[in-house]
């Protein structure tokens, strides 16, 4: 295996991240739109075709004491998806603190001059980075029982 794609679930925004599994990396891609809990499927198929991942990576979102939360519905629900639309196998992992992580990175590469604030969009796309490599540096996927809740 050597790519994948990783998504971070928002209700407005997704963050999409590439993945090799032979550099143990992954960078930030884009973001998709989400229009009443739907995602753009067509960019989405647009990303797909392009990259020909062999797994999709979902970040899942956990409280602190790593139950689930509301918004776990959401990623479970966007997981199955993928999964159904194109036949691939699909990861959960857990995201606990991405979404900060990506935003301290956004302001370590602003302090340092490489990003602006326009770039700010971009986070949600370096969270799903974060979420990536996670799971690339041998963070487990979560357990099938957990998975198919």
């Amino acid at each position: 295996m050597s790519c994948v794609l990783g998504f971070d679930v928002g209700s407005r925004l997704t963050g999409v991240a590439i993945g090799n599994a032979f550099t143990a990396s992954a960078r930030g891609l884009t973001t998709i739109a989400v229009r009443e809990g739907e995602p753009d499927w067509q960019q989405l198929d647009r990303l797909r075709t392009e990259w020909l991942p062999e797994t999709l990576i979902v970040g899942l979102p956990l409280t602190l004491d790593g139950t689930e939360q509301p918004a776990s519905r959401n990623a479970r629900r966007f997981a199955a998806q993928l999964q159904q639309r194109y036949g691939l196998p699909v990861v959960l992992v857990d995201e606990r603190h991405s979404s900060q992580e990506a935003a301290l990175r956004f302001a370590a590469a602003r302090g340092a001059g490489l990003k602006r604030r326009r770039d700010a969009a971009t986070i949600d796309a370096e969270a799903a980075a974060i979420i990536v490599e996670r799971w690339l540096g041998g963070a487990d996927a979560l357990p099938a029982d957990v998975a198919d809740r």
